[in-house]
């Protein structure tokens, strides 16, 4: 395994561990998750050197935190484990009021999250999506303030916007920023990783794989179980669908070269970036987290670099990202 940096001394594994789809029984966003698979993904993500482990309170909800803890229970010296607040749930996992990024939610969030983990300590503490209702100095200050009681290390914005992560930095050190980056969402490069190398801030791309689609073991809408989130995701949708597998048949030709998976090759690429990139792809499963941890070892040549830019341009993805009510969400 090889470690990196999340701002100026946070150290972490290349690649860490995106435990969202394990929260699927019976059905999550990803399809259906085996408890048992899940924790032994975990254990063996540990065995070949992922120290980083990231969830958020809305995952299940308070379900992935939980699963994430008791997997962790005896082996948590070393690892760095990121979780998120967004909305307000009670400790059965009910929401009971709307998005609040106040840092009397934060401190709600953060202390439920310490329970269900077992720990003392938070290592990445982040604002799951700014609150428009509350000044981004607000949330960091609260945040900030749980930093000073030594329960959260460092703090993390997911999907701000560049001035909002600039404002937020003013008010205390931001040390990652959490966005989705992959070789068919591009728009980071526009202005958030300008904004963030400008700071020395970190840079955590989430669904590094297109939610599975650069995978290219998705073939068409009906390999998708009943009640899986991708069923409602705009470029898993009817026409989009086909026009966005173009970039995965580009894909498989760098992997058929190189006589990997065309996952190795998009993580490769994404890892390429900079040593400031630390994807999270999801598993469940140890062989899809096997095969996305090999990504390390692959050194992809100047010729696949340019032919994935090619198939790859800023834009190339047909359909948004996400339905109306979440795009309004992004980048404030």
């Amino acid at each position: 395994m090889e470690y990196r940096h999340l701002g100026p001394d946070l150290s972490v594994s290349a690649l860490g561990l995106g435990c969202m789809p394990m929260s699927g029984n019976p059905v999550g966003n990803y399809g259906v998750a085996d408890e048992g698979e899940s924790i032994r993904t975990i254990h063996r993500a540990i065995d070949l050197g992922v120290t980083f482990f990231d969830t958020a309170e809305a995952y299940g909800p308070i379900a992935n935190e939980a699963l994430l803890g008791r997997a962790i229970a005896r082996r948590r010296e070393g690892l760095v484990l990121a979780t998120k607040y967004s909305m307000q749930y009670d400790e059965a996992g009910n929401q009971i009021g709307p998005f609040d990024g106040s840092p009397a939610n934060a401190r709600r969030s953060c202390e439920a999250a310490l329970r269900r983990l077992g720990t003392d300590r938070i290592d990445i503490f982040y604002l799951h999506r700014v609150d428009p209702k509350v000044p981004i100095e607000d949330s960091v200050g609260g945040m900030a303030e749980l930093v000073r009681e030594g329960k959260v290390l460092h703090i993390g914005l997911s999907e701000a916007g560049a001035d909002t992560i600039r404002r937020a930095h003013a008010v205390h050190p931001i040390a990652a920023v959490q966005s989705e980056y992959s070789l068919w969402e591009r728009g980071v490069e526009e202005d958030i990783l300008p904004a963030i190398r400008e700071l020395g801030i970190g840079f955590v791309p989430f669904s590094p794989l297109g939610r599975g689609f650069l995978t290219g073991t998705i073939t068409s809408r009906s390999d998708l179980a009943t009640g899986d989130y991708r069923l409602g995701d705009p470029r898993y949708g009817e026409g989009n669908f086909d026009r966005n597998m173009a970039l995965v048949d580009a894909t498989r030709q760098v992997a058929a070269r190189h006589g990997v998976s065309p996952a190795r090759v998009a993580l490769a690429w994404l890892l390429g970036r900079g040593e400031d990139i630390v994807p999270i792809p999801g598993a469940k499963r140890r062989t899809t987290m096997e095969d996305s941890i090999a990504a390390v070892e692959l050194r992809l040549s100047d010729a696949d670099l340019a032919d994935l830019d090619r198939a790859a341009p800023i834009g190339i993805a047909a359909g948004d990202r996400y339905q109306p009510e979440n795009m309004a969400m992004l980048r404030l």
